[in-house]
């Protein structure tokens, strides 16, 4: 046995006494020594789990009690001082994105009833209202984190999921129900992905990552507003692609972009109006459309 073993000397003490028909007292085990102990564990790196188990061994503790946290508090939903005005303000821009919801909500149950035509025009509506209430949320200085995931969920309800209702409701008989059901499912779906993906992506202030929902939206309200006179098998693949290019990753301009742009470009779309909407609404569409591809490879050449 190594020299200096606390442990080695009490065993042989214990199994002495006991061979002797006697029994070790207290004062005949030698209390360990715990410079000796520090000394054999810096030494060998660690101690004999059998010598561990004789050492004294604090008694169990209760678990630290966890540092005071900060009690919970509610996020107000408007942030900055809470005056009658300012909630009054931010009463109306909530009212204005309500009022898209309820427009979209009103949109299916007129499709549900074969009013297709009324019901793209409510969809109509509930784009002029998705503007509103963003253009006065930021006039009237009440822009909220709340408001940007209350326009977010109003969008789905209203060209995520009315919209394709809508264009379903009108394509029926012209097409095989499940080409058009496909179709539509599409639409919605491409509209979670994009309103999800516009809510944790860095904003760009002069182009779109993909077409709009709320563009997508106006242009199938139109289509079934104006009765865009195509068969419907071509109509069920422009629905597909509209909502491929909603999560595409082509740049698309935004309106105030496009507001810059020489006046005689926006003289042509409305004397072709004049002329022939339904053409002239079908070019406007497809230009749009394209531009997306063509904006991104001229980005790709310039880099």
């Amino acid at each position: 046995m190594r020299r200096g073993s606390t442990f080695a000397r009490q065993v042989l003490l214990v199994r002495v006494g006991r061979r002797n028909g006697t029994v070790a007292t207290a004062a005949d085990l030698v209390a360990p020594d715990h410079r000796r102990t520090d000394r054999q564990r810096r030494r060998y790196g660690h101690l004999d789990p059998e010598v561990e188990a004789v050492l004294p061994v604090s008694p169990a503790l209760a678990p630290a009690a966890a540092a005071d946290e900060a009690p919970a508090m509610s996020i107000p939903l408007l942030p900055g001082e809470p005056t009658t005005a300012r909630r009054a303000k931010f009463a109306l821009v909530n009212a204005c994105t309500l009022s898209s919801l309820m427009l979209g909500m009103l949109a299916i149950f007129l499709a549900m009833r074969g009013e297709v035509q009324t019901a793209a025009l409510c969809l109509i509506a509930c784009v002029a209202f998705d503007g509103l209430d963003g253009a006065l949320a930021r006039k009237l200085g009440v822009a909220s984190p709340f408001g940007a995931q209350m326009d977010s969920l109003a969008d789905m309800c209203s060209f995520g999921l009315a919209a394709p209702v809508v264009v379903y409701a009108s394509l029926a008989g012209s097409v095989r129900p499940a080409a058009a059901a496909v179709a539509c499912a599409l639409v919605a779906a491409c509209a979670a992905i994009r309103l999800a993906r516009f809510n944790v992506s860095p904003k760009d202030g002069r182009f779109f990552c993909g077409v709009p929902t709320t563009m997508a939206a106006a242009v199938l309200a139109l289509t079934v507003a104006i009765g865009l006179p195509v068969p419907g098998l071509v109509m069920v693949a422009g629905v597909a692609l509209l909502a491929f290019a909603m999560v595409s990753s082509f740049p698309y301009a935004k309106l105030a972009r496009l507001l810059k742009l020489p006046p005689w470009l926006w003289l042509a779309p409305v004397v072709g109006a004049l002329v022939d909407i339904r053409l002239t609404f079908a070019l406007v569409v497809v230009g749009y459309l394209a531009s997306g591809p063509v904006l991104w490879l001229h980005q790709r050449r310039t880099a």
